[in-house]
């Protein structure tokens, strides 16, 4: 789990630094001076790319969280982020490009279901995490009646 976390925090932050490259490129290249979604994608994918799956690694190695609910969760919010990253670059270059089709009701779909993936997402993780959290109260907890011989 934490090799997954790790690889797949360093893929975001390739991922962030190279959408705020293109965005500075390809707005410069078409005299568009911002304003448009692709103006958000990298800090979209380094927060809740990087930064969330760095804190995600955190607790599954301070808390020994093995859960499987858990693990589904990580893997949850990695498709609901690409689908939201995904459709975030693509309305923004056809805003950069002064298409009319960056207000298509098909694509702000797309982005509204890897919103819904991403909320899936957070109750995976919830889930997880809480049963992680009672299994390690349940190992700390001192017995409550201890035995004695006569």
């Amino acid at each position: 789990m934490l090799t997954l976390l790790h690889r797949s925090a360093a893929t975001w932050t390739v991922l962030g630094l190279a959408s705020g490259l293109f965005y500075r490129e390809f707005t410069k290249a078409n005299g568009v001076s911002g304003g448009t979604q692709l103006a958000v994608t990298h800090t979209h994918a380094l927060t809740l790319g990087t930064l969330t799956l760095l804190v995600l690694m955190a607790l599954t190695a301070a808390l020994g969280i093995s859960d499987r609910r858990f693990r589904w969760g990580v893997i949850v919010w990695q498709a609901g982020l690409g689908v939201t990253f995904g459709a975030m670059l693509v309305k923004g270059s056809l805003q950069v490009l002064g298409r009319s089709a960056a207000d298509s009701p098909a694509l702000a779909g797309v982005a509204g279901l890897g919103h819904m993936t991403l909320t899936a997402a957070f109750v995976l993780l919830f889930l997880g995490l809480g049963a992680s959290l009672g299994n390690l109260a349940q190992e700390r907890r001192p017995d409550a009646t201890p035995s004695s011989s006569s």
